[in-house]
């Protein structure tokens, strides 16, 4: 169902435990657990995260988290109606700053399980094929979004 993968840091039970149950959950929510599908989760630093960013991107700039789809959404609905799955697919890949998630815990007022949980539940939509560049197309992510942490009983610490 995924693999994590440490580039540069040091490995953590904590962020194995907080990924293993918001996947499970995305992959409940979204009625494909069943699939085979995998996804490599790479926990990195803000330097590692810049150049992959810039490599695949274009974009000269340490972000939060960054994932690389391997279907278009209408190929993966597809897929996922038909139950059409290879014995191993891959859905994709996520790469997240744990920097970067520290910091924005702090900034935004979130525990670190919540910002994290939201970057592997963010990064999972996009590799879904939800975007949010639209006004109608980020509603409907954020919308999925909560979701998953409200069923993960997952809040911002300044919502309760």
């Amino acid at each position: 169902m995924y693999e994590i993968i440490y580039k540069d840091i040091k490995p953590q039970k904590e962020y194995e435990e907080i990924i293993q149950d918001v996947i499970k959950t995305c992959y409940k929510q979204e009625k494909i657990e069943n699939s085979n599908l995998i996804i490599t989760i790479t926990l990195t630093t803000p330097e590692n995260i810049k150049e992959i960013n810039k490599t695949y991107r274009n974009i000269d700039r340490a972000t939060d988290v960054l994932s690389f789809p391997i279907f278009e959404k209408d190929e993966l609905d597809k897929k996922i109606e038909k139950k059409d799955f290879e014995i191993e697919d891959m859905l994709g890949d996520i790469v997240i700053s744990i920097e970067k998630v520290k910091e924005q815990a702090v900034e935004y007022g979130h525990s670190f399980e919540r910002e994290l949980s939201y970057m592997v539940v963010h990064g999972f939509y996009h590799l879904m094929g939800y975007d949010h560049i639209k006004e109608e197309d980020k509603k409907i992510m954020r919308e999925k979004e909560e979701q998953v942490l409200a069923k993960l009983g997952i809040q911002r610490e300044n919502d309760n």
